[in-house]
């Protein structure tokens, strides 16, 4: 028999495990999949699915805990239209990776036609403030037989915006994570209460329960991140088989779940119907 006070670790412990596996729910693994796909660095992975856990808490807590405390009733209209928008994020997610993929191949076949008319890229690193820093400039030396040889045209390519660039899978990753957040937040909430009736241990639970969820999507996107990693340094054509297919199953998935809300459960009909879950 456990002791008294080994209840609240029990509860603590519990709420953790349940969060870490809220993070395996088909939807969440598939929209931070198609996210990392086309990151290479296995940090920069994680850090995207703990983002992503972060944007999701944000969302569960406060909408779960106003269902706690203040007993607030989620219409039904309501509660589907917020599953909704993960449908439409998962399908938005699907047609961004395929638009990447098709501004790669636009950028590969201007980079041949650049070589082609002369066009070189080299780095020139610049000092600022004691830190060296590369830029990145576009090269245009003429041929021999030209009246200029000596032509050198600096432009500053795209790639030294790539701070800005790097933060977007990032911003991207906790806007998912707040939608997947406000869709689930009334069934998490309600289970929760129903568990534990008092608004504080039910509130502090749920608090456990969206770390766990942190942890557990740090984890998963680490492990699916891995084979990207490997793939991308092997075997380039793997890679971005890999990148489609996760793009593909996010439009798939995506549009599966809006027929499902949309059309089975009559969202946009005058009798919607809606089961937490």
């Amino acid at each position: 028999m456990l002791p008294a006070n080994a209840a609240p670790l029990a509860i603590a412990l519990l709420g953790l495990a349940l969060g870490m596996r809220h993070a395996t729910d088909p939807d969440h693994v598939i929209a931070v999949t198609t996210i990392l796909s086309r990151e290479r660095r296995l940090v920069v992975a994680a850090r995207i699915g703990v983002i992503w856990g972060l944007g999701h808490t944000l969302t569960v807590l406060l909408v779960g805990a106003a269902i706690i405390i203040f007993k607030i009733a989620i219409p039904t209209r309501l509660g589907l239209a917020m599953e909704f928008a993960v449908a439409v994020v998962l399908i938005m997610l699907g047609v961004g990776s395929a638009a990447s993929l098709i501004r790669k191949a636009a950028t590969r076949m201007r980079a041949s036609s650049s070589e082609d008319e002369g066009l070189f890229v080299h780095a020139h690193a610049h000092a600022h403030d004691g830190a060296v820093h590369l830029h990145s400039h576009v090269h245009v030396h003429a041929h021999e037989d030209s009246d200029d040889a000596t032509h050198h045209d600096h432009r500053i390519l795209a790639g030294t915006l790539a701070p800005f660039a790097a933060r977007r899978p990032l911003l991207r990753s906790f806007a998912v994570g707040l939608v997947h957040g406000l869709a689930g937040s009334a069934a998490i909430a309600l289970l929760v209460l129903s568990a534990i009736p008092q608004p504080l241990w039910a509130t502090l639970y749920l608090g456990i329960f969206c770390v766990g969820t942190i942890i557990g999507m740090g984890l998963i996107t680490t492990a699916i991140a891995t084979p990207f990693m490997v793939a991308s340094r092997r075997a380039s054509w793997l890679h971005q088989g890999l990148v489609t297919g996760s793009g593909l199953l996010s439009f798939g998935f995506g549009l599966f779940l809006a027929y499902q809300i949309g059309i089975v459960d009559h969202l946009f009909s005058a009798a919607p119907i809606w089961i937490p879950q």
